[in-house]
């Protein structure tokens, strides 16, 4: 039984990207029964380019069903990356028109996730990071856009980007 409440309260807890973490975030409705409706900001790292670091804010429903984990958050976000150091290259990029997710976070129990993909614009060496929200049959409009140009960084020029 201890099992079995375990791997349910494990499925109702939202997954992020590795090395995400929690900056703070703001109250926006008052819930009398379980936690306030709020935004709440995360900063993760991207995890091929050192140096770029990201920030989204997106609404987390509360109320009795935000508290037990049900609830179904809206699908909005917002993102910003900044140049934090030195522009290093780990791993190579995709450098398709696809891109490639650095990014992934459950926004319900099953169907909706928000997700942040990097694209590579060749043209001006700019790094472009689009937050977006998913679901199984069909996901929302609603993006935002953050570019990160590399520049030099205390008298270190960016790496040359590895493209795949």
């Amino acid at each position: 039984m201890r099992r079995a409440v375990l791997a349910a309260l494990a499925v109702l807890v939202p997954a992020t990207a590795a090395g995400a973490r929690d900056v703070g975030e703001v109250s926006t409705a008052f819930k009398l029964i379980g936690p306030n409706h709020k935004i709440v900001v995360t900063a993760f790292e991207d995890p091929k380019i050192e140096g770029v670091s990201c920030y989204v804010a997106r609404p987390r429903t509360g109320g009795l069903r935000g508290a037990v984990g049900i609830a179904e958050d809206p699908s909005i976000a917002s993102v910003s990356c900044v140049q934090t150091g030195p522009i290093v290259y780990r791993e190579p990029v995709d450098a398709d028109e696809d891109g490639e997710g650095v990014f992934d976070e459950r926004r319900s129990l099953i169907f909706k996730s928000l997700e942040i993909d990097r694209l590579f614009d060749k043209t001006n060496g700019s790094l472009v990071y689009v937050a977006r929200t998913t679901r199984i049959i069909e996901g929302s409009p609603a993006t935002s856009l953050s570019v990160v140009a590399p520049m030099t960084w205390n008298g270190t020029a960016p790496g040359e980007p590895k493209l795949e």
